[in-house]
């Protein structure tokens, strides 16, 4: 495909403005209106090294380039304002996409290079619950995002299957523990003796300092605290699978917090070796008042390792296994102090890779008029969530008189998928009320409503009886609707990239819901089943296309397709 930007910025570097190629080329945005052109570039900047009023400049420089592709160039006060070649533009965007078919998009930039995307990360013996939705799908998303630009990736789920909150449930099971109602109800039953020991340790210090020491006594090897807690690790991972199977995610390891404290040792002795560690009122931290940062606990007061004890283990081990160009955490923004101290004692331990072990928050999820809170017992299983998302989908279809046939399948793929992209469409970093009228609504920017215009896409082919067009010229399809639609293609590959940039894979979900928007506009103004054999042609294969383009990008959430709805 041309890249429009790279030939306008190489015509406007030719009028020596200035600006470096790379400077200007940064500077092409898209204009906010389609009757202001196709692409603009502000003068702003030039005012300084071509001491003119930048309007003056805009009106000079548009009466002087001619590019090839370009059918005209206006100025509008400060602005640059480039109109494409629509003939040119849309042969050369579709034959492209009818051409690379799902991999319209790919690209090599990741190539040789190995991400560690660190997400999910549920926690042994706790329920996984709609909060943990937010770093599995984005995660997943993030993965698949790297995955189809080149990089080498290693999804690894964090489990939190050590620390003091397993003293807690050792504790509170060697209390009240029953094993006939653990059989039949497993993680209900564990979090109920979770939430009744948390009440009432809240009221007793003794009980925490049994939960401590419940918990030295794993970290020590003592038989009975391993076996229970290898018990309680078999019957949540059983629970787990089930959800992932939902969501349809695997991992490429499950290596959490047990398998990296063998690790511990050693950093210990290197902490120790570097003079980094300090006592502190019978505990062991790391001064970290040069960064502006409250220390932190290396080891506790009662001798067992703290949380970023194992993560810096986590960390130096993972660089020595994958030599990584990047380590990112995927964990919410409660936890941004945690990352910051990390990253601080890594660079003061000399390693240089401190740098490219990066944070990747997110805001939380709510329910409407619920507050969730595990040690409160206040939590939602997601793995119901997904469950009545199928359910209701199904009943929606069922109320449509729908003539699809598996139902089962397409609710299940349409349900979930809902729920996915509803989490995928808002901004990571912002909190957002999960809210059913939202996530199911068929006519909103939703994943029902995008799936529904794929599926429009494919029943318009299918009756067409399209396979493949001969069509090398789109010279035809010459309406506003069928522009604006080719243009939202063509954008996708920069919205891939800019979601790896910025480890955001809502542009996608935001940009494959405009490309929706503009189908639908296209399939309600121009009909497609004419008597000019031609146009008919053309205008089937921008449908094709478009599904195309939306199948690849629904995959990249996550998300699968339905060919009826």
């Amino acid at each position: 495909m041309t890249d429009f930007k790279e030939i306008i910025a190489k015509e406007i570097e030719n009028k020596d403005i200035g600006l470096s190629f790379e400077e200007i080329y940064k500077l092409i945005e898209i204009p906010p209106q389609d009757n202001m052109g196709d692409f603009s570039f502000p003068c702003f900047t030039l005012a300084k090294t071509m001491r003119k009023n930048p309007a003056i400049i805009a009106k000079d420089l548009a009466e002087t380039l001619e590019i090839e592709g370009i059918s005209k160039v206006e100025s509008l006060n400060a602005y640059l304002n480039f109109f494409l070649d629509r003939d040119k533009f849309e042969t050369g965007i579709l034959n492209e996409i009818l051409e690379k078919k799902e991999d319209y998009g790919k690209s090599n930039i990741g190539e040789g290079k190995t991400r560690v995307l660190d997400f999910s990360s549920v926690n042994i013996a706790k329920p996984f619950h709609i909060g943990h939705i937010r770093s599995t799908v984005i995660g997943d998303a993030l993965r698949n995002i790297q995955e189809f630009l080149g990089y080498e990736t290693v999804a690894s789920n964090y489990i939190g299957d050590y620390g003091t909150q397993f003293g807690t449930m050792i504790a509170a099971y060697k209390l009240w523990g029953d094993d006939d109602k653990l059989r039949e109800n497993p993680i209900k039953e564990l979090l109920n003796l979770y939430v009744r020991y948390n009440d009432e340790a809240s009221k007793d210090e003794k009980m925490m300092e049994n939960a401590r020491k419940e918990f030295k006594n794993l970290e020590s090897g003592e038989e009975e605290a391993v076996r229970l807690w290898s018990w309680f690790k078999e019957i949540s991972f059983s629970e787990f699978d089930r959800v992932y199977k939902l969501l349809d995610i695997d991992f490429d390891n499950y290596n959490g917090e047990s398998y990296h404290s063998e690790f511990i040792p050693a950093v210990i002795e290197e902490l120790k070796e570097k003079n980094l560690l300090v006592e502190s009122e019978g505990a062991y931290i790391i001064d970290l008042s040069d960064y502006d940062l409250p220390p932190s606990i290396i080891i506790k007061s009662n001798g067992s390792s703290a949380y970023i004890t194992r993560d810096i283990a986590t960390a130096i081990n993972r660089k020595k296994v994958y030599d990584f160009d990047e380590n990112l955490y995927v964990v919410a923004t409660q936890q941004n102090l945690h990352f910051q101290q990390l990253k601080a004692i890594l660079e003061k331990m000399g390693y240089d890779f401190y740098k490219d072990c990066i944070h990747i928050p997110f805001g939380m999820v709510s329910l409407k008029d619920q507050t969730l809170s595990t040690r409160k017992g206040q939590v939602v299983f997601l793995e119901d969530v997904l469950n009545k998302a199928i359910d209701k989908t199904r009943e929606i279809m069922e109320d449509r008189d729908s003539q699809i046939e598996d139902v089962e399948e397409t609710s299940r793929i349409v349900g979930i998928g809902a729920v996915k992209f509803q989490e995928l469409y808002n901004n990571r970093i912002k909190d957002y009320v999960f809210d059913w009228d939202e996530v199911l609504n068929f006519d909103g920017e939703t994943g029902p409503y995008v799936q529904y215009t794929y599926a429009r896409a494919k029943s318009v082919l299918r009756k067409a009886d399209f396979s493949e067009t001969k069509t090398k010229d789109f010279t035809k399809i010459s309406s506003d609707e069928e522009f604006a639609l080719v243009k939202s293609l063509a954008n996708f590959k920069d919205v891939v990239i800019k979601a790896c940039e910025k480890y955001e894979p809502s542009l996608i979900t935001r940009h494959t819901t405009e490309i929706a928007k503009n189908f639908n506009k296209f399939y309600n103004a121009c009909q497609i089943n004419v008597d000019d054999e031609r146009l008919k042609e053309e205008r089937l294969a921008l449908t094709y296309a478009t599904s195309i383009v939306i199948k690849t990008a629904l995959g990249l959430l996550g998300i699968k397709t339905v060919e009826q709805m």
